[in-house]
């Protein structure tokens, strides 16, 4: 456990970090909400399956809702590897299990949302008339479509509100893959809202319709694709450190260099923060003031105090020098 850290309720842990209270219990509530998005997802997928009929905007949204599957596997399986302590073979831990489980995520979506975004192309270039007949329910005959708008009024409003719940959390834990999937199930109800439009036009007689709407969705399918896919490749290849949406540097990388200046045999400080999954890991480079070279024991208290900046700065290196790296700019 790191130096100052108060244990984690329960014994939640990351690799050797053991988590704050608020942090365990975000991590907690994560696990049961990605559970119950598994659970509710592949009922979404059964339903929609069973109503699509002939619509292409139908099969494509079932395909995105089987897709959504990946992402709270992927965060299921990366919260259980990170769990594990570090070991002979794997020494910083198995904190990139989360940038592991990212990258899968947005694999999937990027390559099968071009696929389908040249179907619903090909569709469409074919002038295809879907046609949806009538089906009889509990003795009455009725217009299919009304099924089909049915079922994606029920997998639009699940993933919407579970999208919201979950991204607090992911800010709480600093975790990606989280994000990832709250910010596009948060977004779901505009590929519903998508389906059925396309299924209405249908039945006004816009043959049209549905492929475009086909089209619309694999387009944003594509998107959120390609948007996970360069931020999990750029997370992979030891990018500094950002927040969990990765909109901006994460304010810990200032942080680090403005608290050793403040020490008092320290000149001057340069640092690299990596975002190792859930975890940082810090390199402090200080240049110590002219003829104060540091003791064993004011490193040890630089380490200490870069540990009790956050839960999350994991793995510290503070290490004097005469000059500091030309490679590491100065903070923003």
């Amino acid at each position: 456990m790191r130096p100052g850290a108060e244990p984690g309720e329960g014994g939640q842990r990351f690799g050797h970090t053991e988590l704050p209270p608020e942090q365990a219990h975000a991590l907690r509530r994560a696990k049961r909400l990605e559970v119950v998005t598994l659970v509710y997802m592949a009922s979404a997928v059964a339903v929609v399956f069973a109503t699509a009929g002939s619509s292409q905007a139908m099969k494509t949204a079932w395909v995105e809702d089987s897709l959504a599957l990946v992402p709270p596997l992927a965060f299921l399986v990366a919260v259980r590897f990170g769990h594990r302590r570090p070991d002979a073979d794997h020494p910083y831990g198995y904190h990139r299990s989360t940038g592991v489980g990212h990258l899968t995520a947005a694999v999937a979506l990027l390559a099968v949302g071009l696929l389908l975004a040249v179907e619903s192309a090909m569709s469409l270039a074919r002038a295809e008339h879907p046609p949806i007949g009538t089906v009889q329910l509990f003795g009455q005959t009725f217009w299919a479509g009304w099924l089909m708008v049915a079922a994606m009024t029920y997998t639009g409003i699940g993933p919407f509100v579970l999208g919201r719940m979950k991204l607090p959390l992911a800010e709480a834990l600093h975790d990606k893959v989280l994000y990832a999937d709250a910010d596009m199930q948060k977004a779901d109800w505009m590929t519903a809202a998508g389906t059925i439009a396309g299924v209405l036009g249908i039945g006004l007689g816009l043959w049209w319709a549905d492929s475009s709407a086909a089209l619309l969705i694999s387009l944003s399918i594509v998107h959120d694709g390609w948007t996970n896919l360069r931020h999990a490749t750029t997370a992979l290849m030891d990018e500094r450190a950002r927040t969990y949406d990765d909109e901006h540097p994460h304010p810990l990388t200032r942080r680090v260099d403005e608290v050793l200046t403040n020490l008092t045999w320290v000149d001057d400080s340069r640092s690299r923060v990596r975002d190792q999954g859930h975890v940082f890991h810090v390199e402090a480079f200080v240049r110590p003031v002219a003829g104060r070279a540091p003791t064993l024991e004011q490193l040890e208290a630089a380490v200490s105090v870069l540990s009790d900046l956050d839960w999350k700065v994991h793995d510290v290196v503070v290490m004097p020098v005469r000059d500091l790296p030309d490679t590491i700019p100065a903070p923003d």
